[in-house]
């Protein structure tokens, strides 16, 4: 028996569709290169959020990527420290795309910091009891921790790779840091340093992440946040949203597509991720519902501003409607069409960052003040927010950049392969 390691192809008819998306990718990443030109340049001018609303779309975004990065590594450890075969051809895209989100959110909350050239000082002089120190000082060993677990989950293809011509196999040499021992103890070591990283990186990502969470709970003097079960919803949304965002992938660009493995695969990977939403939406009912049965004006009126405010669209036409009824309504109708899986869990994962949002603004628009809206006048002192065109530029480019990032992995590097067994 011959084995054979391949490169995967792109979706059937992708030569139709690769040449208008190429084009829109080059439209959004020039556009949203405008708005990051126009932040470096002019600092937060171009900004909307205010002086009593300092965190705007920005930290939603990054609080949105790195929800994504942390359930993406978490489905990778079903692989790497549980062993679910079924999930096994994802490992790596798993890994990859929790280290291309990473380093998105991480771009976008570099953007939102006032003086973004001092982002190294929170290693040489980070408060110990601060929350947010812990919490970068966990990215750090995050990052390093799935940037190490990724070479090792690829080096035994990075060999194969090596042999290739072209740009393939130079980067692939490069990488490989003269480690070509391909032999099966070699392989079975790299397994074993996979399961044991795996098994440090899960505690990891769920902290950094629950810690995310716990950074808004811990702020007593904002109700909206102040609640136990945030760093619980984080990681749920995380592991729905990340879920989703791999089913996709899956879906569309895994492994032995149109084999009776790869229709298991995206529906064990679909049902996962609607039961994932479901426990959330169940959570985010007990959120809501409390405050508003109860009625205390510092307590509701936050949820009350999300429901009926300003932009209700955000919470009834993304959060609900285009990230819950309609996927679960695929789910129920289409439970085992890969396409249609695909689809909802997009929607699913898409939608988190209108979730986001909803955590990020309405703990800001309730004053701490009686009176302080109208003690002092100014276009600056303001409890209204919404995203500044430049703000949605930055966003733009943001997302752009993942996607350019994830696909040149995709080409370059050996993130989805599949072995063919010939007679």
């Amino acid at each position: 028996m011959r084995i054979e390691v391949t490169r995967m192809r792109l979706p059937r008819g992708g030569g139709a569709w690769l040449a208008p998306l190429a084009a829109l990718w080059v439209v959004a990443l020039a556009l949203g290169a405008v708005g990051v030109f126009e932040r470096v340049v002019n600092g937060h001018e171009g900004a909307n959020y205010t002086s009593y609303i300092p965190w705007g779309l920005w930290v939603a975004v990054y609080v949105y990527f790195i929800g994504l990065s942390a359930g993406s590594f978490l489905v990778s450890a079903l692989v790497y420290v549980l062993g679910v075969k079924r999930l096994e051809p994802l490992g790596k895209l798993a890994l990859f795309t929790a280290l291309v989100t990473l380093l998105v959110a991480l771009l976008a909350i570099w953007l939102d910091l006032g003086h973004f050239e001092r982002f190294w000082e929170v290693f040489t002089r980070g408060n110990p009891l601060s929350m947010m120190a812990w919490i970068v000082w966990l990215y750090t060993a995050y990052f390093l921790l799935l940037s190490v677990e990724f070479w090792f989950a690829v080096r035994a293809d990075l060999v194969e790779w090596s042999r290739r011509p072209g740009i393939q196999g130079r980067v692939a040499s490069i990488l490989l840091l003269g480690q070509t021992d391909a032999s099966s103890d070699a392989l079975a070591s790299d397994r074993r340093v996979l399961r044991v990283l795996g098994a440090i990186g899960v505690p990891l990502a769920v902290g950094f992440h629950g810690g995310v969470g716990a950074l808004f709970g811990v702020v007593g003097a904002r109700d909206y946040w102040n609640a136990p079960l945030y760093p619980l919803m984080f990681i749920v949304a995380a592991l729905a949203s990340g879920g989703g965002l791999l089913t996709f992938l899956a879906a569309f660009f895994g492994p032995r597509r149109g084999s009776a493995e790869h229709r298991d695969m995206v529906t064990f990977l679909g049902r996962m991720t609607m039961g994932l939403l479901v426990v959330y939406l169940v959570m985010l009912w007990a959120e809501f519902s409390i405050p508003l049965y109860t009625n205390i004006p510092a307590e509701a009126k936050p949820f009350e501003h999300v429901l009926t405010g300003p932009q209700p669209w955000i919470f009834w036409g993304f959060q609900i409607a285009m990230g819950s009824v309609i996927p679960l309504a695929i789910f129920v109708l289409r439970p085992r069409s890969v396409r249609w899986l695909g689809v909802a869990s997009l929607l699913v994962a898409g939608a988190f960052l209108a979730t986001r949002y909803n955590v990020v603004i309405p703990g800001l628009i309730l004053p701490e003040l009686e009176g302080l809206p109208t003690a002092y006048v100014d276009r600056r002192l303001s409890f209204s927010y919404a995203p500044s065109v430049g703000e949605w530029l930055v966003f733009v480019f943001i997302a752009a950049l993942a996607v350019g990032i994830f696909y040149a992995g995709y080409r370059l590097l050996p993130v989805v392969t599949e072995k063919e067994a010939e007679s």
